[in-house]
């Protein structure tokens, strides 16, 4: 998953947009643009993306192929492996170029200017005084019912005021693992209300809107994600998967206790950045370089 950069896009020309259009219009490719868009800047080789679409290796040479062509993706040797990233800027620029004559060039009612980047202090002055209002986190895991959980929860409990966090599953279990409560409620965390639930609950149109959207486990990173309203910074913060067959009772508390502090201490570096100071790549960078400590 990434956002759109805010560099200026670069013009394109009708007969680029054509192709690039004409890349796109073929589902697979299109799931395949997708997955390395949601990558971000570590990119995907192509057994990466074979195993998480189930695309066959020489099919998804031929898309891949077609999208470098329109330069959508870019590719760099790794070795004796390939790696693919999104060409945000071409992106950046083919939506552009097709909201470029909206509204003879004024800004529309329910429809915002793609080129915009939309900002991320959330601030608003009354009578001289400086107001901050809450921004919304999402916390991605494959089942979320236990790192992601605990995400929501540690979030809501140190910063109540500053933000608000929801978590959500890929292929949500419909329940959470009692290891996550115990381990919440023994760090006298509220777990009231917490629960299982389908990531597709913020993808819709009354859905809040997402300033950011983490993923804390490698499967729900690698997936092809929703698109979420308000263009959200996003980032990949993989934790180890505490529940593991074969734990002894003692080794499942130290394992959902590391998941835990792991989380926490992420969290906390989080409420440490001077957001209202960041702009949103230099806030991206920090998002990411927060979920390789």
């Amino acid at each position: 998953m990434m956002d759109l950069p805010q560099d200026p896009p670069l013009d394109l020309s009708e007969a680029s947009a054509v192709k690039a259009l004409a890349a796109l219009a073929q589902s697979s490719r299109l799931r395949v643009f997708r997955a390395i868009v949601g990558a971000g800047p570590e990119g995907m080789q192509p057994g990466q993306i074979s195993q998480a679409l189930g695309v066959p290796a020489n099919t998804l040479s031929f898309h891949l192929k077609e999208l470098h062509q329109v330069e959508l993706i870019s590719v760099e040797r790794e070795g004796r492996f390939l790696r693919y990233r999104a060409n945000m800027q071409a992106m950046q620029s083919l939506v552009g170029f097709l909201t470029d004559h909206c509204c003879q060039g004024q800004p529309c009612e329910g429809m915002p200017m793609t080129r915009q980047a939309s900002p991320l202090p959330h601030t608003f002055s009354t009578s001289g005084a400086t107001i901050m209002t809450q921004r919304h986190v999402l916390f991605l895991c494959t089942g979320n019912s236990s790192r992601s959980i605990m995400a929501e929860a540690i979030l809501n409990h140190l910063a109540p005021n500053r933000f608000v966090a929801f978590s959500a599953g890929s292929h949500a279990a419909g329940q959470v693992k009692p290891q996550a409560l115990q381990c919440l409620e023994r760090n006298h965390m509220s777990t009231a209300g917490l629960r299982s639930k389908s990531w597709n609950e913020f993808s819709g149109p009354d859905a809040p809107g997402m300033d950011f959207v983490i993923t804390v486990c490698d499967q729900a990173a690698a997936e092809i994600c929703p698109v979420w309203p308000g263009q959200p910074l996003t980032a990949h913060w993989g934790v180890q998967e505490p529940a593991q067959e074969g734990q002894s009772a003692e080794q499942s508390v130290k394992a959902y206790w590391n998941a835990f502090m792991t989380l926490h201490r992420r969290i906390a570096i989080l409420l440490s950045l001077p957001l209202e100071k960041l702009d949103r790549l230099a806030l991206q960078s920090e998002l990411q370089r927060i979920g390789q400590s």
